[in-house]
This record gives structure tokens, C-alpha cells and sequence, in this order.
């Protein structure tokens, strides 16, 4: 191709250039961090969709950080999400593959983007996909032939999520709520939780900084800590930072 065809992906032709498909990202070991289990990788380089590696703590590995990969941002914050509940017990990333057409294992195949394991032995495949694609016929029938591929001892349950229920600033929020949970200081929290509580004029987040006699980044820390475990609540789908509007839960 001569220089006067090649096509300006700057100018004027917005959508993402087609590039030559690339290598699978491979991790070395990390010391102290278990591999990633996967039965399949999703982390090749791609122009078009956002692929996420993550470290993430669960009770069934005595809460060691293990690498999981994500396949797309929205699949990442559902993961995210997950980790912030006290019911989770596990947490798998591309824990299963099915084969669609019975007893072809040439034909077409998918793997399942997580499996949830919860302390009370439940166990949910979890399906995630952006709103256009749910509205198809076509989606909703791939959908059905994964349910009847997927043998019962898999799972009890399969849910479907729709990505577009996670903005990017929700997105933002669950990672960095669930960045605050590595750090846990449930002292410094009880005495927030507690001054939130008894502050009746309690507005913004900042409200509480001149009530305790803590650093700035201390509080703001434990709030972070507290809207993940749920006993403050706030707008995921704005910034939360120090002018956000929270609540001490119901």
C-alpha cells in the first residue's frame, strides 16, 4: 500500500485501526502472589477492548493475593463488586469452558467469566455483556445454548449482567474502594463510623475531617472503607472524595 492510501486514523477516520493480532501477555511468577487459574487467558493485547490484570484476596486461598484477568473493564468491576460482600467465600476468572454442540470438541466453545462462590456454599456462573448485545435475539439465543451446555455440577445458578449498569466513574469507584479493603484498620473505622453516626448535620464527607482528631487522609481512607462495607453510602456513579454527599446506611 502507497503512502497517499494509507488511511489517517487521526484526521478523520475515528474508529480504531485494524492491527495485526498480537501475542497473549504472559506472567511470570510473582513471589508471594498465586498464579492466575484460568482454563483460558483473555490477555492479549487488543486496540478495541480493555483488558484488566488484577491481584484479589479471597478466604478460600487464607486470603493470599491471587492474579485474576478480566476480559473487559465491566467484567472487572463486577469482580470488583463481588469482592467487596463478606458473603463471598471465592472467586474465579474464566473458571470453565463449554462446548456448545454436544460431544463436538472442535465446535464452537465459551468460557464462562466468573464463577462466585459464597460462604453458604452457593456457587453463580456469571455472564457479563454490554446492553446492546443483551437486546439481541441473537445474544439471547448463544445464551440459551451456553445454559444447556453447561453441565448443573458447574454451578447452581447462572446470572446475566448487564455492563452497562457500571459507568466508568463506577467502574473508578469499585476499584479503588476495593484497593481501600487491602488496608484494613477496623479501630480508626468504628471511631468514624461512630462520629458519622452522631454528627446530625452530616453532609458532605468533609464534614467529618474537623470532628476527629485524625490526619485528613486517615479519615478519608476510612471512609473508603466504610462505603465498601456498606455502613456509608454514596453515589458510585460520581467521584467520591471529600465533597461527596454520604449517608450512614439505614
Amino acid at each position: 500500500m502507497s503512502a497517499d492510501q494509507t488511511i489517517d486514523h487521526d484526521s478523520w477516520n475515528y474508529s480504531p485501526a485494524k492491527l495485526p493480532r498480537q501475542s497473549k501477555i504472559k506472567l511470570g511468577r510473582i513471589h508471594g502472589v498465586l498464579p492466575f487459574t484460568g482454563v483460558r487467558n483473555p490477555g492479549f493485547r487488543s486496540s478495541s477492548s480493555h483488558r484488566v490484570w488484577m491481584t484479589y484476596r479471597t478466604a478460600a486461598n487464607d486470603h493470599r493475593p491471587e492474579v485474576g484477568i478480566a476480559e473487559s473493564a465491566a467484567e472487572a468491576a463486577v469482580a470488583h463488586e463481588l469482592l467487596l460482600s463478606p458473603l463471598l467465600y471465592d472467586l474465579q476468572f474464566q473458571p470453565l469452558k463449554v462446548y456448545l454442540r454436544p460431544g463436538d470438541r472442535k465446535g464452537p466453545s465459551y468460557t464462562h467469566d466468573l464463577l462466585a462462590t459464597f460462604v453458604d456454599g452457593r456457587r453463580t456462573l456469571i455472564f457479563v455483556r454490554n446492553s446492546d448485545s443483551l437486546q439481541k435475539p441473537r445474544t439471547r439465543r448463544e445464551i440459551e445454548a451456553i445454559q444447556a451446555a453447561t453441565p448443573s455440577s458447574a454451578a447452581d445458578s447462572m446470572i446475566i449482567v448487564d455492563a452497562g449498569r457500571y459507568s466508568r466513574q463506577r467502574r473508578e469507584n469499585l476499584f479503588r474502594l476495593h484497593e481501600a479493603i487491602q488496608t484494613p484498620d477496623p479501630e480508626i473505622d468504628d471511631i468514624v463510623l461512630w462520629t458519622a453516626c452522631n454528627h446530625r448535620s452530616l453532609w458532605l464527607m468533609r464534614d467529618l475531617f474537623p470532628l476527629l482528631d485524625l490526619p485528613q487522609k486517615t479519615v478519608f481512607k476510612s471512609c473508603y472503607r466504610l462505603i465498601a462495607r456498606g455502613a456509608l453510602t454514596a453515589n458510585l456513579d460520581h467521584v467520591v472524595a471529600e465533597w461527596s454527599r454520604i449517608e450512614v446506611a439505614s
